[in-house]
């Protein structure tokens, strides 16, 4: 069955019968609303994307293929050992100086198994989670159910949902106090990185229109160390970093943040322009230039169309 909502040859396309009545299909009278407007029902399942993190890769896509591919196969091995190598295709556009040598430090050897380990420990605990979830409200799988909250951007060109996930719980306090998001405790164990993309998380997804959302200049720092869970979630990340858990752990901390194990394999540099949020600038960051950024926690990524939105707010392109 194909997903409710997909992408099919550069096209995100979606799947729906008629709206449901009394548990069954309703008729076609019943289900239009007017000339613009029907009820419908999803055919297939969703994909579903959390917004604010970015887990290690368990499959990708490798050079020139379009089919995935586990982490755990030799060819990832040997791809990351060397992905600059001269038989593979060129990155459009090339990487900068920069860029190129803050990877290097990252690649070679056992980097994807690194990758492949990371990931898999993110996939049991997500798992741990939901079945944790079942277990506390009595449910099967069956009847278990997710609640979801949107953002500004309600689906990526993928077809997936942009979400905050959660058990589905209507009283705050039955049987017990409702959790956080699974976004937000996969991030507090560090099983996965922050990837804080504007507007979508707080305290910018709030906000009623994407001009309202932008951070004043010189106000980055402040604007998000008053937000409680954007204020929260950069602790939890630092927390684990000083007691070298999860991705940060110790032996065998995550060598390739997510994303740049993507766009290495898609030979396709970083494109989102990035504000540096331990500092009270008005600088917008190069997409190449990210990695100059110290810790992940401090990135937050403005996606290419939304610069001019900021640049018309005083915030300066980096020269």
């Amino acid at each position: 069955m194909p997903k409710a909502i997909e992408q099919v040859s550069g096209l995100t396309v979606g799947h729906a019968g008629l709206g449901l009545r009394g548990g069954v299909a309703g008729s076609v009278r019943q289900q239009i609303h007017d000339g613009d407007t029907i009820n419908a029902r999803a055919i297939g399942n969703f994909g579903i994307r959390f917004l604010g993190v970015d887990a290690p890769e368990i499959s990708f896509t490798l050079p020139d293929e379009s089919r995935f591919t586990g982490l755990s196969d030799s060819r990832w091995e040997a791809f990351l050992s060397d992905p600059f190598a001269e038989h593979l295709p060129a990155f459009n556009p090339p990487l900068t100086d920069g860029l190129l040598n803050h990877l290097k430090d990252q690649v070679g050897p056992g980097a994807a198994m690194n990758q492949d380990h990371h990931a898999t420990a993110a996939e049991d605990a997500l798992e741990h989670e939901v079945h944790t979830d079942l277990t506390a409200l009595g449910q099967s799988e069956e009847n278990f159910q997710f609640f979801l909250v949107f953002a500004h951007e309600v689906m990526d060109r993928y077809g997936r949902l942009l979400c905050f996930v959660n058990r589905n719980q209507p009283h705050p306090t039955v049987p017990d106090p409702r959790p956080l998001s699974y976004n937000e405790r996969l991030l507090k164990s560090a099983k996965v990185s922050p990837y804080f993309i504007w507007p979508n998380i707080n305290p910018f997804r709030k906000q009623k229109t994407k001009t309202e959302a932008v951070i004043p200049p010189g106000a980055a720092r402040d604007t998000v160390d008053q937000e409680e869970t954007l204020r929260s979630a950069r602790e939890w990340v630092r927390n684990a970093r000083q007691q070298k858990i999860g991705i940060f752990d110790q032996q065998n901390p995550l060598r390739l943040e997510p994303f740049e194990l993507r766009f290495l394999a898609r030979r396709t540099p970083p494109d989102r322009w990035v504000i540096d949020l331990s500092k009270n600038d008005n600088v917008l960051i190069k997409p190449q230039e990210y990695c100059t950024i110290p810790n992940v926690e401090d990135r937050l990524f403005i996606p290419e169309e939304y610069v001019p939105l900021f640049v018309e707010r005083g915030w300066q392109r980096q020269a």
